[in-house]
C-alpha cells in the first residue's frame, strides 16, 4: 500500500489558494456534514474546542470519504501531542504560538523520525494503515505538512527567520492573539493592524511559503487572499450555528 499523497500540501506548493473553514464542534456528526460542502480544507481543532485525542480519531475518520483536507490545530508545539495526532493519521498540522525560529524547528522535528526529528516511531498506527505501508518511516515527511502559527508581535518580528525553517510549509497569521499582542484583545479587524496582517502576507510568500488567515468577514478574507494568502478560512461553524440560529428566530418575533 502507498504512502497517501496530502493534495493540500501540493495545491499550496502550486500557488493555488485553499478555502477553508474552522470545525470546533468537537463532533465527527457534524465534521461529515461540513466535510461534504466543498471546502478544500477543514480545521480540526484541538487547541480551543473540546476535543480529546479519541474524538479528533472519529472526526477524521468522518472526513475521510470527502475530496477535504483535515487540517488539526494541536493543543500546544508539543512532540507528545504532535506524535500522537499524527499516528491516528493526521497529515496536515497546524501549530499554535510559534514565537521564534527554535520554537518553528522544535515543531518541525516533533513531525521528523530519527536523525532527523524525535517523532517516536511506531509501526501500526492508522497512520501506516497499520502496518500496510511498509516504507512509512522513511517517507512520511514527503507528504506530512507543518503550519505554524504566527500570533504574536515577537513572532511578527521573526517572520523571515521563522519561514526559513526547513520543513515549515506555511504560516498562519492568527488575527486575535496578534491583536492582543498589540494592544488590541478582542479585536479581529483593527485598521491599525489589519495592514501589517496584509503585508505579513506578502513577506510569506516573498519568502516562498504559504501564508495562511481566518476570518469570517468576508471583506477581510478577500483582502488577505488579495495580498498573496494561500489558505484561508472564511467562517467557522459554531458561527454558522449561533448566527443562523439567530436570524431564524428573528423572524419569528413575537
Amino acid at each position: 500500500m502507498d504512502l497517501p499523497q496530502n493534495s493540500f500540501k501540493r495545491a499550496l506548493k502550486a500557488g493555488k489558494p485553499q478555502i477553508g473553514l474552522w470545525s470546533s464542534l468537537a463532533s465527527h456528526y457534524s465534521v461529515e456534514i461540513i466535510a461534504g460542502a466543498g471546502y478544500d480544507w477543514l480545521l480540526l481543532d484541538c487547541e480551543h474546542a473540546p476535543n480529546d485525542l479519541e474524538s479528533l480519531l472519529t472526526q477524521l475518520q468522518a472526513a475521510a470519504r470527502y475530496p477535504t483536507t483535515p487540517i488539526v490545530r494541536v493543543p500546544w508545539n508539543d512532540m507528545v501531542n504532535i506524535k500522537r495526532v499524527l499516528d491516528i493519521g493526521a497529515q496536515t498540522l497546524l501549530i499554535p504560538y510559534v514565537c521564534s525560529v527554535a520554537e518553528a524547528k522544535a515543531a518541525v522535528a516533533a513531525t521528523r523520525y530519527p536523525p532527523e526529528g524525535v517523532r517516536g516511531v511506531a509501526g501500526t498506527t492508522r497512520a501506516t494503515q497499520y502496518g500496510r505501508i511498509k516504507d512509512y518511516a522513511r517517507r512520511a515527511h514527503e507528504e506530512l505538512c507543518v503550519l505554524v502559527q504566527v500570533e504574536t508581535k515577537p513572532a511578527l518580528d521573526q517572520l523571515e527567520a521563522i519561514c526559513a525553517v526547513e520543513g515549515v510549509d506555511g504560516v498562519f497569521i492568527g488575527p486575535a492573539d496578534l491583536h492582543a499582542s498589540m494592544g488590541h484583545p478582542g479585536e479581529t479587524s483593527n485598521p491599525a493592524i489589519l495592514p501589517l496582517i496584509e503585508e505579513a502576507m506578502r513577506r510569506i510568500r516573498r519568502c516562498g511559503k504559504a501564508p495562511g488567515y481566518l476570518s469570517p468577514l468576508e471583506a477581510d478574507a478577500k483582502r488577505m487572499l488579495a495580498a498573496g494568502a494561500l489558505f484561508c478560512a472564511v467562517g467557522a461553524d459554531i458561527g454558522l450555528l449561533a448566527r443562523g440560529a439567530e436570524a431564524l428566530r428573528g423572524k419569528f418575533q413575537t
